[in-house]
């Protein structure tokens, strides 16, 4: 379970203003990688936040509506999927963070991510080995990016109904993979994903 402790050393050692960072969507078909970057209140802390994997589609968005009305700053950036093909997923993924932080409403002093390297931010932190079931931050900005992300999607599924959208989320389910097989790409899936995963 996320807890605040390795925030609250943090905040001991002089840093004011912690983010967590996170991603989803990187083992998608279709769409952008999304972070999300979130700076809680240290007086304004919710235990419930956890790695948005592990909860509800319902208690994540009543968790996101919770951190958008306590946290210090938070903050969406993204990649769309011709910005990975023209790269890789990695620096995709890099580049959506960094997108998120930019656009926090306060500067952080201190990033706290899941797994990546800080280095590319050129601000001080470290990552974290399954950091969204460490740091409530963390988790916290797993949450918002996977509520947006999913929003996302499911409004897409409305123009591209043949590829159930709204329930694989651009994740390659089997029936994913059939639909691409027959009526092949549009032009928001990821063309260079379509021989890793078989498609």
């Amino acid at each position: 379970m996320a807890d605040f402790a390795i925030e609250a050393d943090l905040l001991k050692k002089n840093h004011r203003f912690i983010c967590g960072l996170d991603e989803v969507g990187r083992g998608c078909l279709f769409g952008p990688v999304v972070a999300g970057a979130v700076i809680l209140d240290p007086a304004r802390l919710n235990p419930d936040y956890d790695d948005s994997k592990k909860l509800s589609p319902a208690t994540r968005r009543r968790l996101a509506r919770d951190i958008y009305e306590k946290a210090l700053a938070y903050s969406i950036g993204w990649s769309w999927n011709d910005e990975i093909d023209r790269s890789n997923i990695l620096a995709a993924t890099k580049r959506s963070m960094r997108r998120a932080v930019q656009r926090l409403q306060i500067k952080p002093d201190y990033v706290l991510l899941d797994a990546i390297d800080p280095d590319f931010l050129h601000i001080r932190g470290r990552g974290l080995v399954k950091g969204d079931q460490k740091s409530l931050s963390i988790a916290a900005a797993s949450i918002i990016a996977k509520v947006f992300r999913d929003q996302l999607l499911e409004n897409f599924s409305a123009f591209f109904p043949d590829y159930d959208l709204a329930e694989n989320k651009g994740y390659p389910t089997q029936k994913h993979k059939n639909v691409l097989s027959l009526h092949g790409e549009t032009i928001f899936h990821r063309i260079s994903f379509k021989l890793k995963h078989g498609c």
